[in-house]
């Protein structure tokens, strides 16, 4: 179903085909003639794809007191919107729900977004220019599994986009947005697109008949599964063998959390413990594959970079993440839960415009560690 025979450009007589669809959801708001509805209630069927299920959490390694320094934390999406104790203490009880899908007919994708009736879910962030009128494509059947999370993230859009692409292409055409100037495409996406076999159909305005969108939030074992699936991928490209750990550098790329002696940790631990050091702002994705495979430990400060570690991490391996005392992050957690294996962190103090790390209780974190 996700062949690409199935996408076509419009057909001469509709290839000027019009449609003020974003106009008049802008108006409608702007005047406030109608309550928000969401895009899924408009399916005219909706199903379950793999079942939901509940699990308990382990507790989360760490030393004595680390908790009482962080002084915030993350609150978007399911991050905790309290402090991370309860999360990292463990035995917590949590339901995730299933994994569905929502069939929809005729539906518009408009720069970034989708429109059908009063309807709209942006899959981007919105832009500042006015949208377009006319579509390019008219698609029978098309899957969308790109998230404006994703488009916004490469972390995000590693773990959760291309994790539901295998889900899309059971479907229909698998089809994301398509890259602007505002909005390019990450630097390593083409590279990891192509040793995870992903051909996605890129627009920037379309019309759908048939238009198949998910929810796949969810750290089910379908979830799992699928994510376990993409690991092995990246595994089969690059010859490896067990080895103590993988430091992964984050420097001064994304949302600041500026580690001041990470250059020093990460050497120290090359020295001490035969730990990898990854530059991932310098080095070719094949590199960071073949640096990370077959790590027992990933280690790193907290953020997108450590997916190039996470990703095919085993089951029993371990993530360490440095935590700024005024950025506590969980979402790793989560991820390090869902595939069995183990998280530990260290909190850092503050120092300037950034924060430092302890190097000694690094050492005995990792300590902590099942071996």
């Amino acid at each position: 179903m996700g062949s690409l025979s199935r996408f076509s450009p419009a057909p001469a007589a509709n290839r000027s085909k019009w449609t003020l669809a974003a106009y008049l959801h802008m108006a409608r708001k702007h005047l406030g003639h109608s309550p928000e509805i969401l895009l899924k209630s408009l399916a005219t069927t909706s199903w379950d794809i793999a079942p939901g299920e509940t699990t308990v959490s382990p507790p989360a390694f760490y030393l004595p007191n680390q908790l009482e320094r962080v002084t915030g934390w993350e609150g978007k999406r399911f991050f905790p919107y309290e402090h991370p104790a309860r999360t990292m203490q463990g035995g917590l009880s949590s339901d995730h729900g299933p994994t569905r899908g929502y069939l929809l007919k005729d539906v518009w994708l408009i720069d970034g977004a989708l429109y059908k009736d009063n309807a709209s879910l942006w899959l981007s962030i919105k832009p500042t220019d006015f949208p377009r009128i006319i579509v390019d494509h008219e698609i029978e059947r098309g899957a969308v599994y790109c998230t404006q999370n994703g488009n916004s993230w490469f972390g995000t859009w590693l773990m959760e986009d291309c994790v539901t692409y295998a889900l899309a292409c059971n479907e229909g055409v698998p089809v994301t947005t398509a890259p602007s100037a505002r909005f390019p495409l990450f630097t390593q996406a083409p590279a990891y697109e192509d040793w995870l076999g992903m051909k996605p159909l890129r627009l920037r305005t379309a019309f759908f008949r048939e238009l198949v969108l998910f929810d796949d939030l969810s750290n089910n074992r379908s979830r799992h599964e699928r994510y376990c699936a993409m690991g092995e991928k990246l595994l089969a490209h690059v010859p490896h063998e067990e080895h103590p750990g993988v430091f992964i550098l984050r420097g001064g790329d994304g949302d600041l959390r500026f580690l001041r002696n990470e250059l020093e940790i990460a050497e120290h631990l090359h020295n001490t413990r035969g730990f990898r050091i990854v530059n991932p702002l310098k080095t070719d994705v094949p590199s960071i594959v073949a640096a990370c495979a077959g790590a027992h430990v990933v280690i790193g400060v907290e953020g997108s970079q450590l997916v190039h570690g996470v990703n095919v991490l085993k089951p029993g391996g371990a993530l360490l993440a440095l935590q700024p005392p005024n950025r506590f992050v969980s979402y790793f957690k989560y991820l390090t839960d869902r595939d069995h294996q183990h998280f530990a962190f260290v909190v850092g103090t503050p120092e300037g415009d950034g924060f430092t790390i302890d190097i000694d209780e690094v050492e005995r974190t990792l300590d902590l560690l099942p071996q």
